[in-house]
């Protein structure tokens, strides 16, 4: 059975028009008119215990609508929601045991008390068993490295040491979902591979399921081997991040490294993307019409090669092309554009 499951999830917010002037007004006492917008249209998916999934879109996308149907802030307009067998909505409190929430722009720590405090205030919320919260802090605590600051108000914390205080508050009560909203935004390069490896190691080690809703493309492409991508509300891929690349990623570069200078480098079947000096040269080529093989033997067959690296299609610009052109399960036509769209307008 899957933790979390939706079906036909759909969310409307209305909202009262408002019309200027006095007239307007007056006439919206009498007669009201509203406008319905629709921010989740239709999502239907699972994810499996153990999961860590991605779920990408533009902003507006209705992410975090989403997030919180999943969490019991929001009460959908129709369709189902489940989590962990529950209803969230319906079952709020026993819902909030089973989940850990990280925001990376606010955060569930008391701002001026020390952070070790503000574990042992989530202890009592959670009615956590001392035995099992002091196993859990030691290993956070340990794996996060909060040693230095355990007992520094929270006001005083760095962003990536308030990061990890979050982190450890949000699964001290073994939470078997995890939401993790823009986790790693602002932080720098270090704190990011930090979280990354923090958040791998939990679902690893505990089987605890993620979702990771973040803009941040890196964190996807680090962590998850699925994801789910959304544009206006409407789900319009849910599957692996692998054969999202194998269908839209259709040029690879061959990055040659050569023993010695050429004035120019020309390969069949592969066109000049750039190149360093009279070295380094950067070699696109179509892996539908190609292989990287072929290209290879055909460099070395005429070239003095010192060193070779194939570099694959970066995830970011292939979703930024899905979300101008849309997905399309047909084959990309031959100047690489999906043959139909079945991204909303």
């Amino acid at each position: 059975m899957p933790i979390i499951e939706t079906r036909d999830l759909r969310k409307v917010f209305r909202s009262l028009v408002r019309r200027p002037g006095v007239a307007g007004t007056l006439r919206t006492l009498f007669s009201r008119d509203y406008e319905d917008k629709v921010a989740v249209e239709g999502i239907t998916m699972a994810l499996e215990e153990g999961e860590l999934v991605g779920y990408i879109g533009p902003n507006g996308a209705g992410k975090s609508t989403t997030i919180k149907m999943l969490t019991g802030i929001l009460v959908p307009t129709s369709g189902t929601v489940r989590v962990a067998g529950l209803v969230p909505h319906e079952q709020r409190q026993r819902n909030a045991r089973n989940i850990g929430v990280v925001f990376g722009q606010r955060s569930q720590l008391y701002w001026d008390l020390p952070l070790i405090e503000s574990f042992e205030l989530l202890r009592a919320i959670y009615g956590i068993k001392p035995d099992r919260y002091r196993a859990n802090l030691d290993h956070f605590t340990d794996v996060l490295d909060m040693g230095p600051f355990l007992r520094t108000p929270v006001r005083q914390l760095s962003l990536g040491q308030r990061m990890r205080g979050d982190f450890a508050a949000a699964m001290l009560h073994d939470p078997p979902v995890v939401f993790l909203d823009e986790p790693t935004i602002g932080l720098d390069v270090v704190a990011k591979e930090a979280i990354r490896e923090f958040i791998a190691r939990v679902n690893r080690e505990r089987g605890t399921t993620f979702i990771l809703t973040t803009h941040d493309l890196a964190d996807v492409e680090r962590l998850c081997r699925r994801i789910v991508l959304i544009d206006h509300g409407t789900l319009v891929y849910d599957g692996e991040i692998d054969a999202l690349r194998d269908r839209y990623g259709t040029h690879r570069t061959l990055v040659v490294t050569l023993g010695e200078p050429v004035e120019q480098m020309a390969v069949e079947d592969a066109e000049l993307e750039s190149h360093e000096g009279n070295t380094v040269w950067r070699l696109r080529f179509d892996r539908r019409h190609v292989s990287a093989e072929v290209v290879i033997r055909r460099v070395a067959d005429r070239y003095c090669v010192s060193d070779l690296s194939i570099e694959e299609p970066e995830l970011e610009s292939i979703i930024r092309r899905i979300y101008l052109e849309g997905y399309s399960d047909a084959p990309p036509d031959e100047a690489g554009a999906p043959a139909a769209s079945t991204a909303p307008a």
